[in-house]
């Protein structure tokens, strides 16, 4: 759609706004949203066909510009919050869904601007690669892009032996850690050198892990025995890189993903596929890193697979510009079943999965059925780590009964058998209480090892976003 003929296609239908609050990212965005979805702290609103903007006034001294593509829907504004949407899309929706928006000829040059940009990003990613060929050569015998595969070939060696070379250091330094001692640990930041060297090496996955470490010795009491717990676990996965040749195929697909080499997606989509009626029960979004993420849950009707679908803010995306590398997995909603062909990526266990077609638009489904109780999700994921020993997430489906923690505890959620699961501490807990009314719920969510962190609980068929 050009914006020129904004006008002429028309305005989409409004959404209600129980459907704009069902995209807010937590609990809290909800609520702030709500406090924005009325007239006055907007100025300069105004919709023309699938766009939408607005001004917000904040707590500095220019108003947030504040733009939202319908169609993806794809958001941009210029508060620094590192959700999405943020509460101020939330709240310029919530005014267009109550008729506060007026129709416009013509978008305001900032979402103009933003609009361009993003359909010139568009265009440029779907020209394919194409390479010079000598007038002499003989030409291919497909019509598809001409693909270097000596280059490649040279590419992939010169990246096993900078990860390699990177590895060796960071198992120095675990050995430097240990032999000096834990009490010398700098309460904050004492990882980062090497994390930014882990990056230099082309490991990601590695150098996420050793960020993450920066926040080990202020997390409580025992924090040198997680701490030293961590070492070992990166102490492992150096060596079983260093016998990548050597492991079975997919435990060695377990290792490079953990280190961070890459899985195009095209190279899923080749791989085996499975199609099932893909019940959606929890989303999280990631916002911890350099570039924020979402990762949603499903599990196949007939099949009962798991399946972990994964998407990131495209460059120059929330925040920026906005908009999702992946917007099929990014509209995906809880309470709601996507007849699908999906693909798991290599590696053990199998969760991570590409999406492949689709084979009808996701509708609304009924309450999900667990599958076990809480002996059972903590023997799936003893299975999954015998599999992959750095895993540290779980799917869970549960029924049980929340309980609020006394003085001194902590919350749990409590199965038909008695057994009682450490609850990971957040903010939408309240919620899970009062959905529940003291009453068993299904709830969906990640088993970690801090404990079960709740993404959806059910009211009757209708789901509730954590």
């Amino acid at each position: 759609m050009s914006v020129g003929s904004a006008s002429l296609i028309g305005m989409p239908a409004r959404w209600s706004a129980e459907s704009v609050l069902d995209l807010a990212p937590d609990e809290s965005s909800r609520r702030s949203a709500a406090g924005l979805g009325r007239p006055a702290p907007w100025t300069g609103t105004g919709v023309a066909g699938d766009v939408l903007w607005g001004l917000c006034a904040g707590s500095g001294k220019n108003p947030y510009q504040t733009v939202v593509d319908l169609a993806g829907p794809a958001y941009r504004c210029s508060c620094p919050s590192r959700k999405f949407p943020c509460k101020h899309a939330l709240g310029l929706l919530l005014n267009w869904a109550n008729g506060s928006v007026p129709e416009a000829g013509a978008p305001a040059d900032f979402a103009r601007a933003w609009l361009d940009d993003r359909r010139a990003r568009a265009e440029k990613a779907e020209k394919p690669f194409a390479r010079t060929v000598p007038a002499d050569s003989p030409l291919p015998t497909d019509s598809g892009p001409v693909k270097d595969e000596a280059a490649a070939s040279r590419r992939a060696q010169q990246r096993a032996q900078r990860v390699a070379s990177g590895l060796a250091e960071l198992q120095s330094w675990l050995r430097d850690q240990v032999r000096v001692g834990l009490s010398a640990t700098p309460a904050h930041g004492h990882a980062n050198e090497i994390a930014a060297r882990m990056v230099d090496a082309q490991a990601p996955g590695v150098a996420g892990v050793l960020r993450g470490l920066s926040a080990v010795p202020v997390s409580g009491e025992g924090w040198p025995g997680r701490l030293l717990g961590e070492y070992a676990q990166l102490h492992l996965l150096v060596r079983a890189h260093e016998r990548l040749d050597s492991l079975p195929p997919e435990l060695a697909a377990t290792v490079r993903s953990r280190v961070g080499y890459p899985t195009s997606r095209a190279d899923v989509l080749t791989r085996p596929a499975v199609t099932d009626h893909w019940a959606v029960l929890g989303l999280r979004d990631l916002v911890e890193g350099n570039v924020p993420g979402r990762r949603v849950w499903l599990r196949g009707r007939d099949s009962g697979q798991w399946a972990m679908l994964l998407t990131f803010a495209a460059p120059n995306g929330f925040g920026g510009a906005g908009g999702w590398q992946d917007p099929d997995t990014a509209r995906l909603r809880p309470g709601t079943e996507l007849h699908a062909t999906l693909h798991y990526y290599p590696g053990q266990p199998s969760l991570r999965a590409a999406m492949g077609e689709r084979h009808a638009q996701p509708a609304p489904a009924n309450r999900p059925v667990p599958a076990g109780d809480v002996d059972a999700l903590l023997a799936g994921y003893a299975a999954g780590l015998a599999q992959d020993p750095w895993l540290t997430l779980w799917p869970a489906l549960l029924a049980g009964t929340p309980v609020a923690p006394g003085r001194g505890d902590r919350w749990h959620l409590i199965d038909q058998a008695g057994v009682a699961l450490p609850v990971a501490e957040r903010e939408s807990l309240w919620t899970l209480l009062s959905v529940s009314g003291g009453r068993p719920v299904t709830v969906a969510g990640e088993w970690q090892p801090d404990g079960l962190l709740p993404l959806t609980v059910w009211h009757g068929d209708r789901a509730v976003a954590l």
